[in-house]
């Protein structure tokens, strides 16, 4: 009987299968083999050549683009293994960031930490979009003037992955007020008041996922392999 289970939120299905039968129609040899059935895409992109086991693209914006459904059987260990600690986070260079001509500086920080750049455009941020990003801080009092910086100037939207990426990345940002951000950081470095702070960065996995989502069209994100991945990675 087929096992039901859900992975990186989205179902599979644990399906045992015989293995190989004889000229004879007898069983080559007694067992079953236990494979796994993908009812989403979006899995499947973690087996594709990645030094990070990418688990995204493909899939995105379910609900105004409907993936064809793909039935692809792998073992379970290497599933375990693809998806340990992989991660997505939404890296914004905010508008004071473009116009001070910070966007090399601020990439070649993820750059040169290693990780996956997937998604990269200079962006006019329509307001509507700057209020559906920045809606958990509507009843702040800053939030009409947020809105207001947020769609002043283009921005620059990047899609990063990695293990660990998000938590990594807010430390390579800094603390939000960049008096109290530490040197070495890009806040504590390049910016001196909470107002132009010149970077944004996800504060958790799932707000990684929704915010490349929000920003970035299926087509705008790459699966790619770096020359560098050997050396990165074991």
């Amino acid at each position: 009987m087929d096992a039901v289970g859900v992975i990186a939120r989205c179902p599979c299905f644990l399906s045992e299968t015989p293995l190989s039968r004889g000229k004879n129609g007898a069983a080559a040899a007694h067992g079953r083999a236990h494979s796994l059935s993908f009812q989403s895409c979006r899995h499947l992109a973690a087996f594709q050549p990645s030094p990070f086991l990418a688990l995204s693209s493909s899939c995105r914006h379910a609900g105004t683009v409907r993936a064809r459904r793909t039935k692809t059987r792998i073992f379970l260990p290497h599933l375990v293994a693809a998806m340990e600690g992989v991660e997505e986070t939404y890296i914004m260079i905010k508008p004071d960031g473009v116009q001070r001509g910070l966007v090399g500086e601020i990439i070649s920080r993820f750059e040169k930490k290693g990780f996956l750049l997937k998604g990269l455009k200079l962006f006019q941020c329509p307001k509507e979009l700057a209020e559906e990003h920045y809606k958990d801080l509507k009843d702040k009092s800053f939030y009409p003037k947020l809105i207001d910086y947020i769609t002043s100037g283009p921005v620059v939207c990047m899609a990063w992955e990695g293990v660990g990426v998000v938590a990594s990345s807010r430390k390579l940002i800094g603390a939000t007020n960049p008096l109290q951000a530490e040197p070495g950081t890009i806040r504590g470095d390049l910016a001196v008041q909470t107002g132009r702070n010149v970077v944004h960065g996800s504060d958790s996995p799932e707000n990684g996922h929704r915010e490349i989502d929000l920003w970035f069209k299926v087509s705008e994100l790459c699966q790619w392999v770096p020359a560098q991945a050997p050396w990165l990675m074991e």
